[in-house]
């Protein structure tokens, strides 16, 4: 069964950064297409981050951009998130996807796989 556990996530203030990892098992992370969303309370899911199949191009929405950074970690089977710059609306829970292919950056919250997520709250 495949598995997409995130860590990662936590407090902090406005300005500050974290680093998301999803640990995937029984699927090899460069060889689908990998992606974040998020989702916070009483708005809907947003794409975030989008990498293509073997850490190819890269894609985020338009309010990361600049700020977040995905990254694959072969070695550990890792999908990362970098997030620098944090303000308070980037507060949601995040989570980490895995699908055969890569439609759209808002497609990423309907892929195949997904893990449980992790809550980012960032404090102004």
């Amino acid at each position: 069964q495949v598995q997409l556990v995130e860590s990662g996530g936590g407090s902090v203030q406005a300005g500050g950064s974290l680093r998301l990892s999803c640990a995937a098992s029984r699927i090899t992370v460069s060889r689908y297409c990998m992606g974040w969303f998020r989702q916070a309370p009483g708005k809907e899911r947003e794409g975030v981050a989008v990498m293509h199949v073997g850490g190819g191009s890269t894609y985020y929405a338009d309010s990361v951009k600049g700020r977040f950074t995905i990254s694959q970690g072969d070695a550990k089977n890792t999908l990362y998130l970098q997030m620098n710059s944090l303000k308070p609306e980037d507060t949601a829970m995040y989570y980490c996807a895995a699908g055969w292919f890569c439609p759209s950056l808002r497609a990423v919250a309907d892929f195949t796989w997904r893990g449980q997520g992790t809550q980012v709250t960032v404090s102004s």
